[in-house]
């Protein structure tokens, strides 16, 4: 009994592992190598599986991006690292001036990481051991609302990190998206379901986080993008760096980025 026990667990492991790499190259990769259905027919097999022996169940498992759990409010907790928020200005005076300010308390070379702006809704991720421990909206800066459930219906996102060279404990920073075409088709929807349309896709993407129900959730247009690591022990440098080795963990990253050595290099990325 012990030893069928033992298979069963490794191949509902297997199927996990499996489906991860599939919804990586299907969601992130855009390299699918199967079916839509011999993909259906490995996460039915995995949820028959799962149903059949709960002692085995994973919050992590593939099958739970479809969502399912209704939250009647979100806990709030406190962000181990602040979320700052961005500062904005149209001045090249003032961007040189922040510059001087810059490399006057730096004791070596300057450089920048150039990445487009996503408008979206930020989000804290907290992995563990290679797992996706906690998720959390960027609230005031200090402290932010759990939304678990509905960030694991991403299925751009890891929820298991692949490869290795990750911290044991770190957090990642993103933001939740919905692409236009999305947008539009859902307010489609909406005003044929005799609802009012949403404003604009930030909103839209921000809205949906907080829904109660992460089925709801699953079904909205949502992707996500990051854009830094923060932890005690991350062993990278730079923040190109880290942003290579999270690509390669399993993160997206925005599609255009750069790395510039002086403000006059930043100033051609922004023309490109």
């Amino acid at each position: 009994m012990a030893e069928d026990l033992f298979s069963i667990q490794e191949r509902i492991q297997a199927l996990r592992e499996e489906l991860h790499a599939h919804n990586e190259r299907y969601y992130r990769l855009n390299a699918p190598i199967i079916s839509d259905r011999e993909f259906d027919l490995l996460l039915k097999e995995l949820e028959q599986l799962e149903l059949q022996y709960p002692q085995f169940a994973d919050p992590n498992s593939p099958t739970q991006r479809v969502g399912g759990s209704v939250a009647k409010n979100f806990d709030t907790v406190p962000h181990v690292f602040p979320m700052f928020s961005l500062s904005n200005t149209y001045s090249e005076e003032e961007l040189e001036a922040w510059e001087e300010r810059l490399r006057k308390q730096m004791d070596k070379p300057v450089s920048y990481l150039c990445e487009l702006k996503y408008d979206g809704a930020a989000v804290n991720l907290l992995y563990e051991k290679g797992v996706l421990l906690r998720a959390t909206t960027r609230g005031d800066g200090q402290q932010g609302d759990v939304i678990t459930e509905n960030i694991r219906t991403i299925r751009s996102l890891p929820l298991v990190l692949r490869g290795d060279g990750w911290p044991d404990r770190f957090e990642m920073r993103g933001e939740v998206i919905m692409y236009r075409d999305g947008f539009e088709q859902l307010n489609k929807d909406r005003i044929e379901a005799g609802y009012e349309p949403f404003a604009n896709p930030r909103n839209s993407a921000a809205g949906t986080l907080k829904l109660q129900d992460s089925a709801m959730v699953a079904q909205r247009p949502l992707d996500c993008f990051m854009y830094g690591m923060v932890g005690d022990d991350v062993p990278f440098d730079t923040a190109f760096d880290a942003m290579e080795a999270a690509r390669s963990w399993g993160f997206q990253f925005p599609p255009h980025e750069t790395v510039a050595h002086s403000l006059s290099e930043v100033y051609q990325f922004l023309q490109k």
